[in-house]
């Protein structure tokens, strides 16, 4: 009963919470931003990469100081964590783009469908990239 209250404990600790928090308003400005640029008559893959570009600049913003406390003080600091978060969110972004192209070009399945499965993936993955990689302390 106690490895279950400390696997918990550590799974829905702060920084878990705010960052499913702000997971789940950057994939709200990911999914707005696909769907508002598809209806306006944008090809669905160009639509998609325009929708990440913007999802990975509130991220940035909002993962640096509210989610994962980053202590990065001069210039050269904070250059070096933008730059390690937007590489880790670069390698996502290419897995985003080939994940939705696989599911809607190749596998037929619809574009919302395809977007949605593939962009849960890519929340995950930007966690730990983001904690282990673009924040460490």
């Amino acid at each position: 009963m106690e490895t279950l209250k400390g696997l918990t404990q550590k799974v829905l600790s702060k920084e878990v919470i705010f960052y499913a928090i702000f997971g789940v308003l950057t994939t709200a400005v990911n999914l707005v931003s696909f769907y508002i640029l598809t209806h306006l008559g944008l090809d669905e893959n160009l639509s998609n990469i325009i929708a990440i570009i913007l999802a990975v600049l509130f991220a940035y913003f909002t993962n640096r100081k509210l989610v994962f406390n980053s202590t990065a003080v001069t210039f050269k600091e904070n250059l070096k964590e933008f730059y390690k978060f937007i590489l880790g969110r670069a390698f996502t972004m290419f897995l985003e783009i080939l994940g939705f192209y696989l599911l809607f070009n190749i596998m037929g399945i619809q574009e919302f469908i395809s977007k949605l499965v593939i962009t849960v993936i890519v929340v995950i993955l930007n966690f730990f990239i983001s904690k282990f990689f673009a924040f460490k302390k």
